[in-house]
């Protein structure tokens, strides 16, 4: 059966001929020497017992994140674990306008005794969690003393719900007396109401996810190039097709490419689990970028002290530093990638993406000067 070609200069044989040179530049990457190398990292990668390790740590994570939020929220901020109660005794000659205030309050159930010491009966008894003593003293203020069980997370728990209890009784009895103040005061802000999950997840959770492979991505490189010179397979490398920087190329390749695909897997896995991720080309960018800049540095820093443990641990002392410095500015990655992911980002925060997109582009190239300046003898 013979093929219909279509008619030379028409839109069909014009979108013919560039569907042929696309799938000729796609031929051309994947046999180019660099991309041969990348694949044979990546290969190689498999048989790293510490990267695959971590691999299936992230996938923990993003697989079960919905559990994990639930349980890291509950240790770090017991009172956003909802269907808490305590049960509270209340007593004194200020246990009225306590009461005025706890009836209303959620998470303390609250009744009055007679007297402090039938509250603090029952408290060793355990019918009662806590127990409060409200009295007014001279100054005509209302002090509250509380007695909560010596125990560890029953008491965290405990003093958690009776600290807001206090706040909103404190709320009310200034509102309560205002009018006996001789100037007006300041009017306070309205109590938050976000949710500790949606902020523990956005702000902790996603960039733990798409920051994370980009430092093992500057860590495979550390390890590639000390782990080719110490073990003197470099001089193989040396004789093949592969310029010394063809050869920085093919490492930082198989570094960068690994951590988009981690990082978009991770993003997939969160949005199944009930946590969609917004803009997320841009966070893929930013993760590409993120690799790209570690890589970068841990190639110069396996290049200039071939050692591998020595690299490995200024690496890492570098990439705490450098993260840390940048954490203290506005526009720090885990604010940026939290605005991305919540689709709350503006100009400023393109711009900011832009700015580490170019960052990492510079770092790429200083790398390359560096081995094009020294030559063979880059690469040990």
């Amino acid at each position: 059966m013979s093929e219909l070609r279509p008619e030379p200069g028409s839109d069909a044989a014009r979108e013919r001929e560039a569907a042929g040179e696309d799938r000729g530049r796609l031929r051309s990457f994947w046999r180019d020497p660099r991309t041969v190398l990348a694949r044979k990292e990546l290969r190689s990668l498999a048989d790293e017992k510490t990267i695959v390790l971590a691999l299936l740590i992230q996938l923990f994570v993003a697989a079960f994140s919905s559990f994990l939020v639930v349980g890291l929220v509950s240790m770090y901020q017991p009172g956003g674990v909802g269907g808490v109660s305590v049960d509270a005794g209340v007593s004194g000659d200020a246990a009225d306008e306590l009461l005025a205030t706890l009836d209303g309050q959620s998470g303390v159930d609250a009744r009055e005794y007679e007297s402090p010491d039938a509250a603090a009966d029952a408290f060793r008894r355990g019918t009662v969690d806590a127990t409060f003593l409200a009295s007014h003293t001279e100054e005509n203020r209302i002090e509250v003393t509380v007695t909560v069980p010596d125990e560890n997370v029953r008491t965290t728990v405990t003093v958690v719900q009776i600290r807001d209890a206090l706040r909103a009784f404190e709320r009310d009895q200034r509102a309560s007396r205002v009018e006996y103040l001789g100037t007006e005061p300041l009017v306070l802000p309205e109590a938050p109401s976000s949710s500790p999950y949606y902020g523990f997840s956005y702000t902790v959770l996603v960039p733990l996810l798409l920051l994370l492979p980009a430092f093992i991505g500057g860590s495979i490189t550390v390890d590639s190039l000390s782990e080719e010179i110490d073990r003197g397979t470099m001089e193989l490398l040396r004789v093949s097709p592969l310029s010394p920087v063809g050869i920085v190329d093919g490492k930082l390749l198989a570094s960068v490419l690994l951590a988009p695909a981690q990082a978009g897997l991770w993003m997939a896995l969160l949005s199944v689990n009930g946590t969609p991720v917004a803009n997320l080309p841009a966070l893929l960018a930013l993760t590409t970028a993120f690799a790209l800049a570690v890589s970068a540095l841990g190639a110069a820093v396996a290049l200039l002290s071939p050692d591998r443990r020595a690299a490995q641990f200024l690496y890492s002392t570098g990439v705490l530093g450098l993260f840390g410095a940048a954490a203290l500015l506005p526009g720090s990655p885990p604010n940026t990638i939290a605005r991305l992911a919540v689709n709350s980002a503006s100009d400023v925060t393109y711009g900011v993406v832009a700015s580490y997109v170019a960052l990492a582009v510079g770092a790429y190239l200083a790398v390359r000067a560096l081995v094009a300046r020294r030559g063979a003898a880059a690469l040990g």
